[in-house]
């Protein structure tokens, strides 16, 4: 067994704390500082809202339009989707352009977007 692969196994045993204290030791005595690598990707010509928005993790919902036809079932939405009470959530719904939900993860995000045009309202989501 070679140097390196006894180095991968005895380091592959460390508990988390163990290798936090080994972090700091080789900072030490290298006099270095470990940082995550910060990668920068250049978006392809015309395509740098859409690079934003792919970047982002986390979403705001905002609920933009509510035809009036079509209000009692985005309010029964909006109740599940933020366990507001009746009034408030036919508040929230009557003041539309109203953000409905801050800083979500995408996959949640498209789904309440989804919940809320499936109940004929409108919805957008900005990366944030």
């Amino acid at each position: 067994m070679s140097k390196t692969e006894e180095l991968v196994e005895q380091l592959s045993k460390l508990s988390v704390l163990e290798m936090a204290d080994l972090k700091k030791a080789l900072e030490e005595a290298w006099g270095v500082q470990a940082q995550a690598a910060a990668v920068a990707v250049a978006p392809a010509a015309g395509g740098a809202a859409e690079a934003a928005v792919e970047e982002s993790t986390d979403f705001e919902v905002t609920l933009t339009e509510v035809p009036a036809d079509k209000k009692i079932g985005v309010i029964k939405i909006v109740r599940e989707l933020t366990g507001l009470g009746l009034k408030e959530a036919k508040e929230l719904a009557e003041a539309a352009p109203k953000v409905l939900k801050d800083s979500v993860p995408k996959a949640e995000a498209e789904e309440i977007k989804a919940k809320i045009e499936a109940a004929g309202a409108k919805a957008t989501l900005k990366g944030l």
